[in-house]
């Protein structure tokens, strides 16, 4: 979200800077060539007036006159200017009758093109109006030239035309000059906008972060967690005060649901004890083969162990975990020693795998009633002759704990839910349990920080996976 939101503030900075910068950089070359224009106008028309007192052709072959030697003269100063002004500043410049001929050019073999913008000039400059304004010349225009032209008027008569012709290439690199320091002001502040967006989606977002990390605590079970509002937008501190209340009032419903079944189970033990004697005492007047009171005996146990696993359960929900340093594959070889007699007596083959000496941060009672439950949960479903592997192995900045039964499995969407409180398989109802002990195993183990998944075991079989951290919490 952070990456997205930065983006499109970055997107609409650029686009606004952009927006101030593509004008201020044509108003800049625009100003720019309008120099270069207003210089030529300016040349033009000096030229133009020196122009008006040469432009009657003698006749060819008439006697030299005074008048004709004067315009001689004449004739010679208005080459001499424009050669010089052709050598200073490689401009080409001529004075062209009506028809197109030249009364003097420089260079002297120069004359009106035929067509573009000199051609167009020239036509203008015929009906007595100074020529248009040239089209822009950009930087990256390295074949352009400007076209100025100026009629030269005698007896109110356009009698010729002044035509200059002007590279652009000095005015060009003026123009990149000029740009520079425009470029440089856009990139900086383009960089603070990017800062300043990256402090504004820092500060929009970090409640949200806050309130993100919170959320995942108490779905992770830690139900104290709660969200600081002393930063961010009014309306994102209005919701972490929200949120709190929220945490608060589940929290409290959690605690009166745990105290609810704790107390319930506490208190339904002793009359069931009190039951199960008498069904111990009326047994002793009946036969010993009697299935009814068979039946309610077996019965009866399996409420006990129910109302145990509750309290277990109510338990493990209420209790922090006392997090230390623990050898995780030691555990796990004692607890398969442990477990091995009852493994025998089914006939199923029980072992320990895996790295020697594998240490994580856990809570060792927790662990082992989670690896206890786990594993006397692959000893029932495995039948005699296959076999049930405890192996142990880091895995990054994990230690993975890996039961894999070899019993019947369970189906994709039994995957979903196994773990779930008094969930069992409808294949596997006549196996004794109360559907809480893989829950009273996820209960303890996220406590402590540890995950518990589930997965096929090929070709057949489950495998139950315990993740604990590798490193201390606070160094986390």
């Amino acid at each position: 979200m952070r990456t997205r939101l930065l983006a499109v503030l970055i997107t609409l900075m650029a686009a606004v800077l952009l927006a101030l910068g593509f004008p201020l950089a044509a108003s800049i070359a625009a100003a720019e060539q309008q120099g270069v224009v207003v210089d030529r106008i300016d040349d033009t028309a000096r030229f133009a007036s020196l122009a008006q007192y040469v432009t009657a052709r003698p006749p060819a072959g008439s006697p030299t006159t005074a008048e004709n030697r004067q315009r001689d003269e004449r004739l010679a100063t208005l080459y001499d200017e424009l050669e010089r002004y052709h050598d200073l500043y490689g401009i080409r410049v001529g004075v062209f009758y009506r028809d197109g001929s030249a009364m003097a050019a420089a260079p002297g073999n120069w004359q009106v093109p035929e067509e573009g913008e000199g051609a167009e000039a020239f036509a203008e400059a015929l009906v007595g109006r100074r020529s248009h304004d040239p089209a822009q010349v950009w930087p990256w225009d390295a074949g352009r030239r400007i076209a100025v032209a100026s009629p030269v008027v005698r007896d109110g008569d356009v009698v010729a035309v002044v035509l200059t012709d002007s590279p652009t290439g000095p005015m060009r690199s003026r123009i990149l000059r000029d740009w520079l320091p425009l470029a440089v002001g856009e990139a900086a502040a383009m960089l603070v906008a990017v800062a300043l967006a990256s402090r504004l989606t820092g500060w929009v977002l970090e409640p949200v972060r806050v309130l993100d990390k919170a959320a995942h605590d108490i779905a992770t079970g830690r139900m104290a967690s709660r969200v600081a509002a002393s930063s961010g937008p009014p309306e994102l501190r209005r919701l972490a005060r929200s949120f709190n209340e929220m945490a608060d009032h589940v929290e409290t419903a959690l605690e009166q649901q745990r105290a609810f079944v704790a107390d319930a189970s506490h208190q339904l033990r002793n009359p069931l004890s009190a039951l199960l004697l008498r069904i111990d005492l009326l047994a002793l007047e009946l036969p010993e083969d009697n299935e009814e009171i068979a039946s309610v005996r077996a019965e009866g146990k399996r409420l006990a162990r129910v109302l145990d696993d509750l309290l277990d359960l109510a338990l493990a929900e209420h209790a922090s975990a006392d997090l230390r340093l623990t050898d995780v594959a030691r555990l796990a070889v004692e607890r398969v020693a442990a477990w091995r007699p009852v493994a025998d007596n089914k006939g199923v083959e029980l072992r320990a795998e895996g790295h020697g000496a594998v240490t994580g941060w856990a809570d060792p009672v927790a662990l082992s009633s989670a690896l206890d439950a786990v594993v006397d949960n692959a000893l029932k479903f495995t039948p005699a002759g296959e076999s049930v592997t405890v192996s142990v192995a880091p895995d990054g900045d994990r230690v993975v704990v890996e039961v894999a039964d070899r019993g019947p499995g369970l189906t994709e969407d039994e995957l979903t839910r196994i773990g779930d409180r008094f969930w069992r398989s409808n294949r596997h109802q006549n196996v004794s349990g109360s559907g809480l002990g893989l829950s009273i195993s996820r209960t303890l183990l996220a406590a402590g920080g540890a995950t518990i998944s589930y997965a096929h075991n090929e070709p057949h079989g489950l495998r139950v996976l315990i993740s604990l951290p590798r490193n201390a919490p606070d160094a986390a």
